[in-house]
């Protein structure tokens, strides 16, 4: 893409400011290219704070529609958009965030059939998901695209993190070797707080940002677990 314009440079003045991005780092955001699976409580701060940021390419993948009962937690959304698919509507809202930037919308689910082509024209996978399928099927793509794939899991007051197929570093399978059996346990309850996940898909959001800055220490090869209820945190190694 061109050099940055002045208004950009007004815009993204802050981030710019910071010794670790500067102009060289916004023009890699304006570079880069980022694809968010599942548009829900955690894909929506991450696509959020992703567009605020000025990543210059955003992919929404969805089949979902907005329900009441997302309300509380996926801030993307408004009332006066139950019954419409998210994938859209968060398109929608994304832009009216930052006109700068491309952003496009998925209204289908990730299959076997159709992953590999959405993840190709990406460079990161950020999981916005809430299913084990998926995110064996995230993983295996990225792996055999070599793409390097954010991970983040929420339940009732509890998140976790971690970037899988990083630079060589372990993927999702390192982390539930399992599949059969992971696929055969019950549903989780569906349970949350609806700061967690706001407070998750952030996080998701700061490893995108340092994978595309190189800057600080990524969650490659790491989990890091937080509990709401006490701010306790955890980084473990896979």
């Amino acid at each position: 893409m061109n050099a940055l314009t002045d208004r950009e440079k007004e815009r993204y003045n802050r981030q710019i400011q910071l010794d670790e991005i500067g102009e060289e780092g916004q023009m890699k955001l304006k570079n880069a290219r980022v694809l968010i699976v599942g548009v829900g409580g955690l894909g929506s701060p991450a696509a959020l704070y992703l567009a605020g940021a000025g990543v210059g390419r955003i992919g929404l993948v969805d089949d979902d529609t907005v329900s009441g009962s997302n309300l509380q937690r996926q801030v993307l959304y408004t009332e006066a958009e139950i019954g419409q698919p998210k994938a859209l509507c968060a398109q929608k809202r994304l832009q009216a965030l930052n006109g700068r930037i491309r952003i496009d919308a998925y209204p289908v689910r990730l299959t076997a059939e159709n992953a590999s082509g959405i993840v190709a024209d990406y460079d990161i996978v950020v999981d916005g998901c809430d299913n084990f399928a998926t995110r064996y099927l995230i993983n295996d793509t990225c792996v055999r695209l070599r793409k390097p794939y954010v991970y983040g899991a929420i339940r009732e007051f509890d998140g976790q993190v971690a970037v899988f197929n990083h630079e060589g570093g372990p993927d999702y399978r390192t982390l539930f070797p399992d599949e059969a059996g992971m696929l055969s346990l019950p549903r989780p309850s569906k349970a949350v707080l609806g700061v967690t996940p706001g407070i998750v898909g952030c996080a998701e959001a700061n490893e995108a940002l340092k994978l595309i800055l190189g800057y600080g220490d990524t969650l490659s090869g790491k989990l890091w677990h937080i509990d709401l209820k006490t701010l306790e945190t955890h980084t473990i190694s896979l």
